[in-house]
């Protein structure tokens, strides 16, 4: 079997690292982006939302760096390498919202982290992803495939997130109205980045087709979900609720939430 590569664990224990760190000024501290982050972010539940992604990613990468097969940790990487490049991008393009010459020490020096790692992980994750797929192995055999229904749900799943998430990206301002509570260009592209990454991973999860395969990203939702169900009740009102977006967005963070948990489940 094609085993995962020591440099590719490395990189995802380092991820997993950059993960926590990076959620902890954005679902901690939310109200002080403009001191500890590498830019300033309102309202405060968009710091949340934004830390919970990063939160849950951390726990998808440290489960996919355990394993040692590659077929059981690849759900961690096209996600991963999607999301890390479409914020690559978000940054350059809004550079100029990022604290590089803020007077703050803390906000600065986050800053310039932060572009760095934007830098450098893409890139790495891209010239290890082409050293992995050279290994020589197989994939073991599916031994516990994902119901049809289950399957069903992650490609509607990953569907509604591309649909909202690249609209999100492409056209921050325009598309604006479809989320639930109000978002900057920089938001907006960085909530698009974390949909479309996430859509990436809801799909593959559905093509793999096999619990064992699957079970990282499984986890990782639950994650997920739970965390966003924790920033909706600390910031109940920030939302619309007088509009159908906010209870779509609750009913859909709910599903992503019952098909982590079940999953999760069903996998051990």
């Amino acid at each position: 079997m094609r085993p995962l590569s020591a440099e590719f664990r490395r990189l995802l224990i380092a991820y997993c690292g950059l993960g926590v760190l990076t959620g902890i000024p954005l679902f901690l501290g939310t109200a002080h982006t403009d001191r500890y982050f590498a830019w300033t972010i309102k309202p405060p539940l968009t710091a949340a939302f934004l830390g919970a992604g990063y939160w849950a990613s951390a726990a998808l990468n440290l489960l996919a760096a355990r394993e040692r097969l590659w077929a059981r940790a690849r759900v961690a990487v096209p996600a991963g390498l999607v999301f890390t490049s479409l914020m690559l991008v978000a940054t350059i393009v809004h550079l100029d919202r990022f604290h590089l010459h803020s007077s703050i020490r803390v906000a600065q020096a986050v800053a310039w982290i932060w572009l760095v790692v934007y830098v450098l992980v893409p890139t790495l994750m891209l010239v290890f992803l082409v050293r992995q797929l050279r290994l020589p192995g197989d994939d073991p055999p599916r031994a516990a495939p994902i119901p049809g229904w289950t399957r069903i749900v992650l490609v509607l799943q990953g569907v509604v997130m591309l649909g909202v998430g690249a609209p999100l990206y492409l056209d921050p301002l325009g598309a604006a109205s479809i989320w639930p509570w109000t978002l900057t260009p920089l938001t907006g592209r960085a909530t698009g980045a974390w949909l479309v990454g996430l859509a990436v991973a809801a799909l593959q999860m559905a093509r793999e087709g096999d619990f064992a395969r699957a079970r990282d990203g499984l986890i990782g939702f639950a994650f997920l979900g739970a965390l966003q169900c924790v920033a909706l009740v600390r910031y109940l009102h920030t939302p619309d609720w007088g509009g159908p977006g906010a209870w779509f967005y609750l009913l859909f963070v709910a599903g992503v939430l019952g098909v982590g948990v079940l999953g999760w489940v069903r996998a051990r």
